[in-house]
């Protein structure tokens, strides 16, 4: 039994020792980039960091609500608003994003002939795409630019349409640039099929969106002006005396907590039920 006993031990000591005796070779992990920092660069600002984007909503924040504090009185009403100014910019930066996703969906169809083209013409993969930083849409010239500098600089494929996802964070780029990494790497001659088959799926769901976003487009502005007006009526409102001092009683105050749970959810399902859900990045 103590023969048992001390080989288990030995064993046991021999797995704790083992990261140290036997360290596992280092790999290389592409980590995907944060929630914040990839709305960021689909919203054409990589170069700002998620601490920026804290520090700004924290300061308009403090602003809102000191302002409000300072014109009403109303404790309750002030928070709210502080807390509405602090989430401003998140929203700002989710509107640039999908505005700049729509116009760049737009274009994708015409990235998609330009590059059958250049692939037509005798070019290899890379410079095809490298052209596109000279003929491509404006809006995908300096990504392309980039992946252009890139290539040449490492000479590594791989490496260079990793940082041209990167910089594009767009869901029909990830699709496109797996496309285009699958045939330099296995070969074959059905490449510009395949390209023109992808641009005009691309045409097909740009079209569709278009339409459907165009009949929605009023349910959105309902839901902001319907969430906007009791918050404005409430802020008059509470620049009278009388009123200040109804609204930081505690049914005051849980009347406003109240209004605000149900201002968010209200306007939440009503964004969801007018807005097309995005395609994910499943090539991230």
């Amino acid at each position: 039994m103590s023969v048992v006993l001390g080989l288990a031990l030995a064993g046991g000591l021999v797995l704790v020792a083992s990261p140290w005796l036997w360290p596992r070779p280092a790999r290389r992990v592409n980590k995907r980039p944060g929630m914040v920092s990839e709305r960021l660069t689909q919203a054409g600002l990589p170069g700002l960091s998620a601490g920026v984007v804290a520090a700004v909503c924290g300061t308009l924040a403090l602003t809102a609500g000191a302002a409000a504090h300072v014109l009403t009185g109303v404790v309750p009403l002030s928070l709210a608003l502080a807390v509405v100014a602090g989430l401003a910019p998140l929203a700002v930066i989710g509107s640039r994003a999908r505005a700049r996703r729509r116009a760049s969906r737009a274009v994708w169809p015409d990235v998609v002939d330009q590059l059958v083209s250049a692939v037509r013409s005798g070019l290899a993969l890379p410079e095809a795409l490298a052209s596109l930083s000279a003929s491509g849409p404006e809006v995908t010239r300096v990504a392309f630019a980039e992946f252009a500098s890139r290539y040449r600089s490492t000479g590594s494929f791989s490496l260079a349409v990793d940082e041209l996802k990167r910089h594009l964070a767009d869901p029909v780029a990830d699709r496109l640039v797996e496309t285009l990494r699958m045939a330099r790497e296995v070969g074959g001659v059905e490449l510009p099929s395949i390209l023109r088959g992808l641009g005009a799926q691309l045409r097909r769901e740009s079209a569709i969106r278009s339409e459907v976003e165009g009949r929605q487009s009023w349910v959105v502005n309902a839901a902001r002006l319907g969430v906007a007006a009791p918050w404005v009526v409430l802020l008059l409102l509470a620049t009278r005396p009388e009123a200040a001092a109804a609204y930081n009683s505690p049914e005051g105050v849980a009347l406003v907590v109240g209004g605000l749970i149900v201002s968010t959810i209200a306007y939440s399902l009503m964004v969801r039920v007018g807005r097309l859900p995005e395609e994910r990045r499943w090539f991230a």
